[in-house]
């Protein structure tokens, strides 16, 4: 017998078909929004969060490696900034804010034109300690986590530009 779960479950499953409803990554042998993220060229950023980006985007958007021709480029700037929180009596800081806005355009590389522009911003926490080298590896770490979900967020921007774009296409 079928229990009251599993008819719920069947239920949703045919409302979200109904509705047109379709996985962002589900279609990948139609040419669905990962194959075109696969053609994005990602423009050199400068500095060294620039370079970690960079390489977070490639990993993420490029997988098999970098496309020979590419359809689109993206180019991206990025700015970090660090703010001391929780401050003690005796005016020391113990906690602080690292801030990464990333701003970014994709282009065709023919004649320039921008497609889409966007930014990401995210805010990680991270402790001032009192040993300069635990305070410094916190500090990395934070930035690692910040690029790392600034990098999640543009590649699932533009796969949904990407994939809207699609559709309007066909």
């Amino acid at each position: 017998m079928w229990s009251f779960r599993t008819i719920s479950f069947l239920a949703v499953l045919g409302l979200l078909g109904a509705c047109g409803f379709r996985p962002l990554y589900g279609d990948r042998a139609a040419g669905g929004a990962p194959s075109e993220l696969a053609m994005i060229k990602v423009e050199p950023i400068p500095d060294r969060i620039g370079q970690q980006l960079h390489n977070k985007l490639l990993t993420g958007l490029n997988p098999r490696g970098r496309p020979r021709k590419p359809r689109y480029l993206l180019k991206a700037q990025i700015k970090e900034s660090t703010a001391s929180l929780a401050v003690r009596k005796s005016s020391f800081a113990t906690r602080a804010n690292l801030t990464v806005n990333a701003e970014y355009s994709l282009k065709t590389p023919a004649d320039g034109k921008t497609l889409f522009s966007a930014k990401s911003s995210i805010t990680v926490s991270y402790n001032i300690l009192g040993s300069e080298f635990a305070t410094l590896m916190a500090e990395k770490d934070a930035r690692a986590r910040a690029i790392r979900e600034v990098s999640e967020d543009i590649r699932i921007r533009l796969g949904v530009f990407l994939a809207r774009r699609q559709g309007q296409e066909k």
